[in-house]
């Protein structure tokens, strides 16, 4: 591989030279009437027939240009195509930019009429230029649904689903892939993760407005990180316009599902260049307030002796939530000259959750006599914090990014770019708290009346009287997860043929990424040396059940502990608490991981005639890493000395071959095609040799350091028709073949040497194969054909279907869908937009599919189908001021999980609508 990349290398910089000697350079960039960049144009000297594609920032870059004076044009969906003549001069840098105007019809009236069309022009011009298949959305383009974070803008994006967490979009699922198999890149380079196990990047902690272009791409080509089996998410940081801009936005409103909680939201954004244009510099901030909450109830199933189900165990939950998002970004660059550029980008994301969870828990539920009364044990429990986390646990993550890096034109002929980055995320979790009590003996009936919300009915004792409940425990936990990346990259690009119809390039490149995470927990339990916790009833405690709770009004949490009680218990003090720390709750959750990869890759971009292109070459990774993880048996171990570290080490390569077929049926329709090859590697935990048993909850789980990566080859099909109009109709089908994917197998009814009883046994294992199919349909554009003001209606619809299959889960010999997979996906919008209003009504659909399998049928865990009607309008005060109303989750669509069937709910968490008003000003 190095002598191939070697090889490669001295034939193009012997080719560069050679061009440098005759040739000559054309660069520049193309904006709108406000001066923003229009990423995607088309730029094309005709004559010679050679063209470039302006980047994300509106950059081209001709190179190998011979002596003359040649004729340049821009064409850009919605826009009027505009002509320019330059004269290019042996061994010399041009700089020639472009103004373009929007297209107007025969009545002289702006096609772009509405506000937010230029962002899908943007979009759409990068889309239909990119050789691989992707989806693209520009800033502005968000900007016209009500969507808060990255996670709940990429929702709306063809073929992506969301699983979502306390009301917000969290991890993304692409083409049915689970979160697991795809990436999340920043300009470029793989985010780390702030989750405890796995290499999920949480979608809900980088706000929508930090974002200048969200491109998804479902094949990847070679000069991209290769794990990205379901699709890569790219996610542009803003850099500078050619001029000075300032915009900000303000908004307040409420949650209802609280008392009416307020939301504050503000961004704002300013940028400008210096020195003769010669340094530009954006700098962005957003902050979010957020004070809500959820209630909840969750279910555990269970079959009796004749193959009943009921319920075993019963969770109502109250959920109070403030959650504060800040984020404030730095971009700038500088032109050290016509060929060499530097640019220096930061981003810094911080979200703060405060939450406090009143817990009533009907546990080990039996009906010994088959008469239908049930025996329980029913626990009280308040989460908290300490006093100084405001009374609440506290979730801290932060994410930073730091990288420097450069684009150069050597020998007038060699594109360079290079890029050299730092980030981390990190996730801490201070004195997290714990109060529980809890009454034995509780008889009870459970009522099936209300399908798919089964109540507990107590029929002897008092459940609700603190004074009948004595102390479970007390506990304080501390949690912190970090990862770090460290990241260079180099990039060579140059033509081998350098005009015509049967021009090409060739690009290769290598890229460094040194991966660390740890995660370092403790847990301790907590005695009262007074005794005055010993009974509910001697401690500050309140009615928590909560008027109109939405799953029904016959859950009844009742009496619970206070959450400013809990957080000022003085744990620390020895005089009033004996501290002991409870190994088997967190030692075997601890570990360190290191992950080294390189990775190379080469590919030829080639043109057969106008119409016809293809890209052919591949991408090698090299991935080593060296973990740390625990071993502790709570039979036999009491302290630290007892706990084993275990070492272990593993490498393996992948070769990942690429072909993407492009042909130009006309100007504005394409067809194309792709083979590609990716992989997924396993989550960190999942190699960790650890070995965590609980004999409380009879349960064992084990890690498994001989995982093999998932490999995947894929197959797409996609046509395109783009309107000029500004819109799209598309479609396609795909096909994925899995080997090695890893699933977590289940057994109950395991038995361990030395303990008594058995064991519900977990570990993450390979399957042998699966397979993933479908198709997507898309169209967006704005509906001018018909009369009068119909014609400022915007219609934004596409679908996706996924089907799947598996029969190698361990233990079934039936086939199965793949966990993950979403079988019907649906987005649609209508929106009527003028110059100055705007106002939309959006829908999102997603099928229910299976999240985690269990030991039989029965137990699978499914994630529901999810229903999300939103609506925002906008007006235009003056050009510069626009007013805004946003209402979300009008369907007050909950968050729910089954157990096997339909009716059998695990989990149901309700949200409610929330609703926003502000104004944005952009100068």
């Amino acid at each position: 591989m190095k002598k191939l990349l070697l090889t490669c290398s001295i034939a193009l910089l012997v080719s560069a030279y050679s061009y440098a000697e005759v040739s000559g350079v054309l660069k520049g960039r193309v904006l709108d009437e406000d001066d923003l960049p229009l990423p995607g144009a088309s730029v094309l000297i005709t004559s010679i027939t050679k063209g470039a594609v302006t980047d994300v920032d509106g950059f081209y870059t001709m190179t190998g240009l011979d002596e003359g004076t040649y004729e340049v044009s821009v064409s850009y969906l919605g826009y009027n195509t505009q002509t320019q003549t330059v004269t290019i001069k042996e061994g010399q840098t041009i700089r020639l930019d472009f103004k373009m105007k929007m297209l107007t019809n025969t009545l002289d009236e702006v096609v772009l009429s509405g506000i937010y069309l230029k962002g899908q022009a943007k979009a759409l011009n990068k889309q239909k230029n990119n050789m691989n298949i992707t989806n693209v959305v520009a800033a502005d383009q968000v900007g016209k649904f009500p969507d808060a974070n990255i996670g709940d803008a990429l929702k709306r994006i063809p073929g992506i689903a969301m699983q979502n967490d306390q009301g917000e979009a969290r991890d993304i699922i692409v083409r049915g892939m689970a979160p697991e198999l795809n990436s999340v890149t920043l300009n470029g380079d793989r985010i780390p993760s702030a989750e405890g196990d796995n290499r999920r990047v949480q979608m809900d902690l980088i706000p929508a407005d930090m974002i200048q272009t969200i491109e998804v791409n479902k094949a990847v080509t070679p000069d991209m990180e290769g794990d990205a089996i379901g699709g890569s998410v790219n996610l542009v940081t803003r850099s500078a316009p050619s001029g000075f801009r300032a915009s900000a936005t303000l908004g307040a409103g409420t949650n209802p599902i609280r008392d009416n909680t307020p939301v504050y939201n503000f961004s704002g954004i300013i940028a400008n260049r210096f020195f003769n244009d010669k340094l530009g510099v954006v700098l962005s901030t957003s902050y979010n307030y957020n004070k809500y909450g959820s209630d909840n109830v969750e279910f555990e199933w269970k079959k009796d002796d004749s193959d009943n189900p009921f319920v075993n165990e019963h969770d109502i939950r109250i959920y109070d939530v403030t959650r504060i998002r800040k984020s404030i970004s730095a971009s700038l660059d500088y032109d050290l000259s016509a060929d060499h550029k530097l640019h220096f980008k930061t981003l810094f994301n911080h979200r703060n959750d405060y939450e406090n969870r009143y817990r009533l828990t009907f546990k080990s539920m039996e009906d010994e006599d088959g008469d239908g009364i049930y025996t329980a044990e029913v626990r009280r429990q308040t989460k908290g914090g300490s006093h100084d986390n405001k009374n609440a646990r506290l979730e801290n993550q932060k994410m930073y990014r730091l990288s420097l890096g450069g684009d150069h034109i050597l020998f007038d002929a060699l594109e360079a770019d290079w890029n050299v980055s730092w980030a981390r995320a990190s996730e801490k979790r201070p004195n997290e708290r714990y109060i529980e009590y809890e009454q034995e003996g509780i008889e009870l009936i459970q009522d099936f009346s209300r399908n798919k919300f089964p109540v507990m009915v107590p029929e002897n004792g008092d459940y609700n009287d603190p004074a009948l409940f004595g102390l479970k425990e007390l506990t304080e936990e501390n949690q912190d997860t970090k990862e770090d990346n460290y990241t260079a990259r180099v990039n060579f690009k140059t033509a081998l043929i350098r005009e015509g119809d049967y021009a090409s390039y060739i690009k290769f490149g290598y890229k460094y990424n040194k991966k660390k995470k740890d995660r370092d927990n403790d847990f301790f339990e907590y005695t009262s040396l007074s005794g005055d916790l010993e009974n509910m009833s001697r401690v500050s405690y309140g009615d928590h059940t909560v008027s109109g709770f939405k799953p029904g009004g016959r859950y009844v949490s009742g009496n619970l502990v206070d959450r400013g009680f809990l957080s000022n218990l003085d744990l620390n003090n020895g005089n009033l608490f004996e501290k002991e720390p409870v190994l088997d709750e967190y030692i075997t959750e601890n570990y360190r991981a290191e992950e080294s990869i390189h990775a190379a890759y080469a590919f030829i971009e080639q043109d057969l005639g106008k119409q016809f292109s293809f890209l052919a070459g591949f991408r090698f990774e090299h991935t080593g890493i060296d973990y740390t993880g625990y071993t502790f048996d709570e039979e036999t171990g009491e302290t630290l000395e007892d706990v084993k570290a275990i070492e272990e080490s593993k490498s393996y390569g992948n070769f990942l071959p690429n072909l993407q077929l492009k042909y130009k049926v006309a100007e504005n329709t394409i067809l194309r095609a792709a083979f590609t090859q990716t992989m997924a590697r396993p989550n960190y935990y999942d190699l960790v040799p650890y070995q965590a048993i609980n004999s409380d909850d009879a349960e064992i789980a084990v890690g498994n350091p001989d995982l093999e990566a998932t490999k995947s080859y894929n197959f797409d099909i996609f046509g395109e028709h783009y309107f000029s109009s500004v819109g799209i109709v598309s479609g396609g089908v795909f096909y994925k073949n899995l080997k090695d994917y890893i699933y977590t197998y289940r057994e109950l009814g395991y038995t361990i040497p030395g303990y008594d009883g058995v064991f519900e046994f977990s570990q993450p294992r390979n399957g042998r194969d699966a397979k993933v199919y479908g198709f997507e349909v898309a169209f967006q554009r704005r509906l001018n054909f018909l009369p009068g003001f119909l014609r400022n209606l915007n219609l934004y619809a596409n679908y996706t279907y996924t089907g799947s299959e598996t029969n190698s889960v361990e233990g079934r010999d039936e086939k199965t869908d793949l966990a993950g997979a979403v079988e019907h996906m649906l987005n649609s919008s209508l929106s009527y937009e003028t110059d100055r209003v705007s106002l939309r009504m959006s829908l999102n659909l997603a099928d229910d599919y299976i999240d985690e399998y269990g030991s039989d049928t029965f137990e699978d865990s499914y994630y529901d189908s999810q229903l999300f009607l939103d609506f925002n309008a906008s007006y235009a005060i003056s050009p510069k001021w626009r007013i805004f109303a946003e209402v979300k989750n009008i369907t007050n669509q909950p968050l729910r999980y089954y157990q096997g069937v339909k009716n059998r709910t695990q989990q149901v968490e309700y949200y409610d609508f929330n609703w926003n008003i502000g104004v944005k000003f952009d100068f």
